[in-house]
């Protein structure tokens, strides 16, 4: 993940002062145990100032606004306390080519500081720390004690010392072309590594973005460039100095990440702000994402393995009580031919009932005809007791095994982060899966799956510009089947087969034809367990021929009066025409 550096800071910063200077804070609001987001208001508009400190993504932006979940955190209950009401009126660097700025407070604009935020941008070491006028800690963020860092510990209380200073060369925009070439090179090696070490202020990325605008490979050695290459470096080392002096910025997306200089750029954007806003909500979300799902993936795995050993015994014991008949035939073909036995028998052959077929049947020598008789009238009545037991459990174990399997194939659609929507639904798979019991979260906040509406399903659009609506999970489909379905619209599903609910959307008297079906056909296979399959038989009727069985679990739903096509997931990629700017 590439870190916010000091170019990046400042560009940030002096959009800050641009727009967000003077501001009221309304509002503090913690995310996480990482992130702070505070309401500023303006005499023109109202934002969500975001303050992460979190080691690998740090950073100051303007960025979305909370959820409405309650804020559990002490820090941003003491921001509030102490800052509530209060102007912010300055944005200050504590010290040149150092990343930690100074947020100052007042009563009103024009009067001296009350508090100060300082915000430290500085990898694992980044923070977060609230002072009085004087500079002593009212809260931090993190808060470190003696026996963490005899250098500089932060603890309430204390005075707050500033980071220590810089002890290399800075970049400077009246430094000769001569002395910084020597600088650069005086011990050659890669240009790359020689340009970190020689100054401050820079970072692993600007100086890739440096030497990409130069066109210089940056493991190229000192001793190969020639003059033309240091005076095209040198102009850019220029360009970069004179873009920190004036405050003059360009923000763009790149091939691996982002610069605010623009070079290497592929995508303009509009300011600092949404590109760091942007990005680090991807990443981390992205993150989020790939251990949330590997850790769904994992946990149903392991649940629906054990169903299966249970399914499979309880099908063993099934069948063993098949043999229930037999022992009553026995029984009462032994009681019907008593005059047959004879003391010390250890097996009879008598003539069945209805075939007249010999039937041999063992018996126990040291009982009599009609003790054997019973002994085979009590294992019949045991093994009958057994169906009617492990019957119902039999049932209920397959149906927990097509619930897990529905849930598994919902998490195998969402293959990869793209979009916020994406950990959303995994999101709301996990939530789920907590609902019933599956798994146990300490985190979990418990929300009422009612109290706000699902818009963020996969959309498309039929050949003739039908909408068609995909539930990404359990929970999705059910508000898709049972809430947004309406009387003309068309429910499809994989027949069978665990998969998406899917809905084509159809004015009233409107009537959709072959290549439409069809199209919603190869969807509804292509979001099914089916998906690598060639051919996959799909259900599909009116939604007021679907039901949800009482007291099923999320996602199960019953049909009637349903007819099927042969979707073809194969042809959905090529197919495309998905009106949420997602491939499939």
């Amino acid at each position: 993940m590439q870190p916010v550096d000091f170019t990046t800071l400042k560009s940030a910063c002096s959009e800050l002062r641009a727009y967000w200077l003077p501001s009221r804070l309304e509002q503090v609001y913690q995310r996480d145990r990482y992130t702070i987001a505070i309401a500023l208001r303006t005499l023109k508009q109202r934002g969500w100032l975001e303050i992460s400190w979190h080691p690998q993504a740090a950073r100051i932006c303007i960025g979305d606004p909370p959820p409405r979940s309650p804020d559990t955190f002490t820090f941003s209950q003491q921001l509030v306390h102490q800052l509530g009401g209060l102007a912010l009126i300055a944005i200050e660097a504590i010290a040149p080519w150092e990343r930690a700025i100074d947020l100052q407070f007042a009563r009103r604009p024009g009067e001296s500081a009350l508090y100060h935020l300082y915000v430290e941008i500085m990898g694992k070491y980044s923070n977060a720390i609230l002072t009085d006028a004087n500079n002593f800690i009212i809260t931090a963020a993190h808060q470190v004690s003696e026996q963490q860092s005899s250098v500089r510990p932060i603890q309430t209380g204390q005075l707050y010392e500033f980071p220590p200073k810089l002890t290399g060369p800075v970049p400077s925009l009246s430094e000769s072309p001569g002395r910084w070439q020597e600088r650069v090179s005086l011990v050659p090696g890669a240009i790359k590594r020689q340009l970190i070490k020689s100054y401050s202020g820079l970072s692993a990325a600007l100086v890739d973005s440096l030497l990409l605008a130069a066109s210089i490979a940056p493991e190229t050695t000192t001793d190969q460039l020639n003059s033309e290459d240091w005076q095209k470096l040198f102009q850019h080392w220029q360009e970069w100095l004179q873009a920190l002096d004036l405050d003059k910025f360009q923000p763009a997306w790149t091939a691996t990440g982002y610069t605010v200089m623009g070079w290497g750029a592929v995508a303009p954007v509009k300011d600092t702000q949404s590109l760091l806003n942007k990005y680090y909500t991807d990443q981390l979300n992205q993150q989020v994402f790939s251990q949330l799902r590997h850790q769904l993936t994992q946990k149903l795995q392991n649940i629906l393995t054990k169903l299966k050993v249970k399914e499979q015994a309880f099908t063993i014991r099934l069948q063993q009580s098949d043999q229930a008949d037999d022992y009553r035939q026995k029984a009462d073909l032994l009681m019907a031919n008593l005059q047959n036995w004879e003391p010390g028998m250890k097996e009879i052959t008598l003539p069945d009932f209805e075939t007249g077929e010999p039937v041999a049947i063992a018996l126990q020598p040291d009982k009599n005809g009609v003790q054997n008789a019973q002994y085979f009238y009590k294992q019949h009545q045991k093994l009958k007791r057994a169906r009617s037991a492990v019957e119902p459990l039999l049932l209920e174990v397959q149906s927990e095994i097509d619930y897990l399997e529905q849930v598994e194939a919902a998490i195998a659609q969402i293959e990869n982060y793209e979009t916020a929507e994406d950990l959303q639904a995994l999101e709301e798979i996990r939530d789920e899966l907590v609902g019933q019991k599956y798994l146990e979260d300490p985190e979990y906040r418990n929300r009422n799956a009612n109290e706000t509406a699902i818009t963020n399903f996969r959309r498309y659009r039929t050949p003739n510009g039908r909408e068609i609506l995909i539930g990404r999970n359990n929970r999705q489909n059910d508000q898709l089947t049972f809430r947004v379905a309406g009387d003309y619209d068309l429910w499809f599903h994989a027949q069978e087969i665990p998969g998406s609910h899917l809905l084509m959307r159809l004015e009233p008297g409107t009537v959709p034809d072959s290549t439409d079906l069809q199209y919603a056909a190869n969807l509804a296979a292509y979001y099914s367990r089916a998906r690598q399959s060639d051919q996959v038989p799909v259900v599909y009727t009116q939604p007021k021929h679907v039901y949800k069985p009482k007291g099923a679990k999320p996602g199960i739903a019953i049909y009637k009066q349903e007819r099927i096509l042969w979707g073809k997931p194969q042809l959905v990629k090529s197919q495309g025409s998905m009106v949420n700017g997602q491939s499939p």
